[in-house]
């Protein structure tokens, strides 16, 4: 442990709690590349406290009025709109991302607290009467316990907000495991909540690596797991966890294809994939990264796609007029880098070649400029995989027949879009398409709170996506209660062996 960087530790019971592990791991601005925090890495012994004060919190929460929690909710939704400036900063401190980027992540994160101060629709019971002579059937939804979110570092506020407020407004008890990479944000949240009225123990974050991981997927306190990760990691939860006894929904990579069909506008595409693809410096789960050229448009679009990226203003997300700022971490540059020094040999042709950046003044950043890759085949490494950086690939393909089946080809089937002018193209794309969520001249069709994100395929492991009415069945179970009340007229009915009579 090191004195002159700060340190974030973790949030056990409504208080920052100093890991017994004595484990730290470096926490670097992208922009200078300069090491700024050092986090805690919770062992075994800090994941049992963050579990058990959540299992403690879960004996009073469990059972606590909707008007209650959707009352902290209203004050925490309040707090975080206030405070969203400041979660911005810490998101670009340490993710890199442009502030007005880190502020539309606080928005979309809004959304679902919005939802969740709305909880109470959504967890109205049903009641049939008269089943039979006296007998009523009503089905009512109740929280699970303690359950835990594992989270990415791309999107250090929004994705954890994609889970606990949900999963607190159904009287759930939370454990977050964010990102290492980027822990602050987490912290500033759950300071918001407590200053709510949050009880403690509700909600508690602990930073860490696997050890934290896998302690939270074996625990057997924890009853159900979220996480929003690669496709690998997606797989060992879901196995994991599911092998422990756990609900899990995994979420998974990504690499998102945009069909561009001759009649569409190119100006319109041409702006869309640019913002798709490089939006966030590529990192994101919903990035555009494969534009697939329908027939003879392919010429007109890759220039007018290399003519905007071009302007694409790169820098520390701090600054006004950045567009585009660092990648996370150096190594995961070198790694994006690698896909476009290697295209040209897996027959790609390099239009743009963005790895040569730099930034004057911030030289020891995390920099890459943009690249696009056109004549990508299938068999390309940088098709095959998926990047999480600023490279999108282009496809030409002869047909919507053959765009569609080299799409569904793909194991991933997140999020998609076709951009064109024909209703009927758009809507047989939507119905044959294997992808779990479709934009129709939208490039980045990510749901708005009260419908459900997920994908299909390699892009999600378990039955449910996340937030919207998905949301709200993964973090409650049903129950039904069949209840007979005699009346004061009745005979003695006697012993009966058979079936309860309905008919």
């Amino acid at each position: 442990m090191t004195t002159d960087v700060k340190t974030v530790n973790h949030w056990i019971g409504g208080k920052t709690v100093e890991g017994v592990s004595g484990n730290y791991g470096p926490v670097t601005d992208p922009a200078t590349g300069a090491v700024t925090t050092q986090v805690a890495f919770a062992g075994v012994d800090d994941v049992d406290a963050a579990v058990a004060s959540a299992k403690a919190a879960y004996a009073t929460w469990g059972t606590s009025s909707l008007a209650k929690r959707t009352a902290i909710l209203f004050k925490f939704r309040a707090l975080l709109d206030a405070n969203r400036d400041a979660i911005a900063e810490l998101i670009t401190a340490e993710h890199g991302k442009v502030h007005s980027d880190a502020l539309g992540e606080v928005a979309r994160g809004l959304e679902i607290v919005e939802l969740a101060c709305g909880i109470t629709v959504q967890l109205k019971g049903e009641l049939s009467t008269e089943v039979a002579s006296r007998v009523d059937v009503s089905s009512i939804r109740q929280p699970l316990g303690v359950v835990a979110g594992i989270t990415p570092f791309n999107f250090p506020a929004m994705v954890p907000m994609w889970m606990f407020p949900l999963a607190i407004a159904c009287g759930n008890t939370f454990v977050l495991k964010p990102s290492e990479k980027d822990p602050s944000a987490s912290m500033k949240i759950a300071e918001l909540l407590s200053e709510a009225g949050l009880p403690d123990g509700v909600f508690n974050v602990v930073h860490g690596d696997k050890v934290a991981v896998d302690r939270l997927l074996e625990h057997p306190d924890v009853s159900a797991v979220s996480f929003v990760g690669s496709t690998p990691i997606a797989r060992h939860i879901h196995t994991t966890a599911s092998a422990n006894g756990k609900r899990v929904q995994a979420l998974g990579g990504a690499k998102n294809h945009m069909l561009v069909l001759p009649d569409a506008d190119l100006d319109a595409a041409a702006d869309a994939a640019v913002s798709a693809a490089y939006g966030s410096a590529g990192e994101r789960c919903m990035a555009i990264s494969a534009v697939v050229a329908v027939g003879s448009v392919a010429d007109e679009l890759v220039a007018k796609i290399k003519d905007r990226a071009e302007k694409i203003k790169i820098g520390p997300g701090n600054d006004p007029t950045s567009e585009m700022g660092p990648l996370i971490t150096a190594a995961h540059r070198d790694k994006v880098a690698s896909y476009v020094t290697g295209a040209a040999a897996d027959g790609c042709e390099v239009v743009l070649d963005g790895t040569g950046l730099r930034v004057e003044g911030h030289e020891d950043g995390h920099w890459i400029g943009l690249s696009l890759l056109d004549r990508v085949p299938t068999t390309a490494k940088a098709y095959r995989d998926e990047i999480f950086g600023p490279v999108l690939c282009v496809l030409r393909v002869d047909t919507y027949e053959e765009g569609v089946a080299l799409m569904n080809a793909s194991p991933f089937g997140n999020g998609t879009a076709i951009f064109t002018r024909d209703g009927g193209a758009a809507r047989r794309f939507q119905l044959e398409i294997e992808a779990g969520m479709v934009g129709v001249n939208v490039p980045i069709p990510v749901p708005v709170g009260y419908h459900s994100f997920g994908g299909w395929k390699d892009s999600l492991f378990g039955d449910h996506h996340i937030y919207g009415n998905d949301g709200t069945h993964f973090y409650t179970r049903g129950k039904v209660v069949t209840t007979r009340w005699p009346d004061p007229s009745d005979a003695p009915a006697g012993v009966d062996l058979g079936f309860p009579r309905n008919h």
